[in-house]
């Protein structure tokens, strides 16, 4: 099979987006719109360019403004970031980014993502000091010999769940947790490398299509789109699983391919399809560090701590500060109980973290291609020039071309919580006008970010192809014809909304 290397490494590409981000902005006419933010002490804060109002913090305020968003949806919570107001968009002096905003915009991207960054690090270094235990080889050898001969249900059971965790409360970033004892866990199953980056990074990608209660995605975006989260929410179920069961029989068919002749895995050769993420194999006892703890032990305190984890996102509204917190207690605990000499610990500890060090990054440098955009007074262009072209179009062809505007948009925000608040107050009072369902101009908004968060350099795709060490081209072809399928599907619910 002929070589597939990209050219370029995930950095160089991210890089190179935020030159290009910079040079729009040299070209593209600047323009923003006001912003409405909630203030703590219960009063609206509107920002122009003249410098910021302070107005009543009453529904009478909402609806002179025309934003179509309840007021205790600000007071609980529900809308945190600055609000996009409809009509305001507005001219102003451009704002050039040059050679120093280029250098400065991946660190104030890292700079802004430190808690993500830090919660990658820390993951990193509780993965390694597990390794060194021994027991997630040993469990990992005994569930490949368990499930031999019914090695499909692991793509089954697996791609189910990771579409149900991003579709439900929304899994993202945490799913990178999974790569290093998932990836050699497939490999002893048969399958490539592609096989974990399509459960664990296409399961949730998917997922995120069609979030039926995602909190940081449906809920924030029906609030700021002045509807109920609860309308529609059945036809985002029923996406979700004609969705899920096609993503699954399409990895399914691959992986199976792949398994009667290995000559047709799309992964490029220059990766030994031996290795798992560390760089070792996962044979029977190699490499195993002996320890006095039972190995069951270790693995359910391997299993606690993500179940904590993902409890406390779901109950108690934890983010990335005490997610993190959860694991670097479980890495302290696992070194006390296993009796590693400090040194040792020490040396396992700084390991992991320095092998999730480029992940890290890529995250990081992905959130300054935003931070170029809004700088440069541009990203209010882009979506007052979208809303625009559409606002007098037919239902139904309106709400395709809406869907495909957020497919755009993604290519420049990968965040959902980020994109509702700037998108939705717009694109909501134009359906109004058209006579567009508001939960349908939702489910537009999480169709198009759904499938884009295959590809988006800005989202998880790069992070999760370093950790599978799968090139950007290889996962490209894999994912595309699914890619049209799942436009096409989602075309059609789209239409159907609107008719039924």
């Amino acid at each position: 099979m002929a070589s597939t290397k990209t050219p370029f490494s995930p950095l160089t590409i991210l890089m190179i987006v935020i030159v290009l981000a910079a040079l729009a902005s040299r070209v593209v006419v600047p323009g923003k719109y006001d912003t409405l933010a909630y203030q703590a002490n219960q009063s609206f804060i509107v920002k122009t360019d003249s410098g910021e109002i302070s107005v009543p913090f009453s529904q009478a305020t909402l609806d002179s403004l025309g934003i179509r968003i309840l007021l205790q949806k600000f007071e609980n919570g529900s809308i945190q970031k600055p609000v996009s107001i409809p009509n305001t968009y507005h001219a102003v002096e451009r704002n050039k980014q040059g050679f120093i905003d280029i250098l400065q915009a991946p660190l104030k991207g890292l700079y802004e993502s430190v808690d993500i960054v830090f919660f990658i690090l820390v993951l990193g270094a509780f993965i390694n000091v597990f390794d060194q235990t021994g027991a997630l080889k040993k469990s990992l050898y005994a569930l490949a010999l368990y499930m031999k001969g019914r090695e499909n249900w692991l793509i089954i059971i697996l791609t189910f769940l990771f579409s149900l965790a991003a579709s439900s409360y929304g899994m993202a970033e945490e799913a990178l947790a999974f790569y290093p004892f998932m990836i050699p866990l497939f490999l002893a199953a048969g399958y490539d490398r592609m096989i974990p980056v399509a459960v664990i990074f296409g399961g949730t990608s998917l997922g995120s299509l069609s979030s039926f209660s995602n909190p940081f995605a449906t809920i924030i975006a029906s609030n700021a789109a002045g509807v109920s989260w609860v309308d529609g929410l059945y036809g985002r179920i029923a996406m979700f699983l004609i969705s899920t069961a096609l993503y699954i029989f399409y990895i399914l068919r691959y992986a199976n391919k792949v398994k009667a002749n290995p000559g047709a895995s799309l992964v490029s050769p220059e990766v030994n399809p031996e290795q798992d993420i560390s760089g070792t194999t996962l044979q029977e006892n190699e490499g195993i560090t002996v320890t006095r703890m039972p190995t069951n032990l270790l693995v359910t305190i391997f299993g606690l701590t993500f179940a904590t984890m993902i409890a406390g996102v779901i109950l108690w509204e934890w983010w990335f500060i005490e997610m993190s917190t959860v694991i670097l207690g479980a890495t302290l605990l696992l070194g006390f109980l296993t009796r590693m000499k400090e040194k040792d610990f020490m040396r396992s500890f700084i390991k992991g973290a320095e092998n999730m060090l480029s992940v890290s990054l890529i995250v990081g440098v992905a959130r300054g291609i935003s931070i170029v955009l809004n700088n440069g007074n541009i990203s209010g262009t882009i979506l007052y020039a979208s809303a625009t072209a559409v606002s007098h179009m037919p239902s139904t062809l309106f709400i395709i071309l809406l869907f495909c505007l957020f497919m755009f948009f993604t290519l420049f925000i990968s965040s959902s919580s980020g994109m509702a608040v700037l998108t939705m107050p717009i694109m909501g009072g134009l359906a109004v006008l058209i006579g567009v369902p508001g939960r349908e101009i939702v489910n537009a908004y999480l169709f198009g970010m759904g499938i884009m968060c295959f590809m988006t350099p800005t989202g998880l795709v790069l992070p999760s192809l370093a950790l599978g060490r799968v090139s950007l081209k290889d996962w490209w072809r894999f994912i595309y014809p699914f890619l049209v399928i799942l436009f096409i599907l989602c075309s059609i619910f789209l239409v159907l909304g609107i008719l039924v």
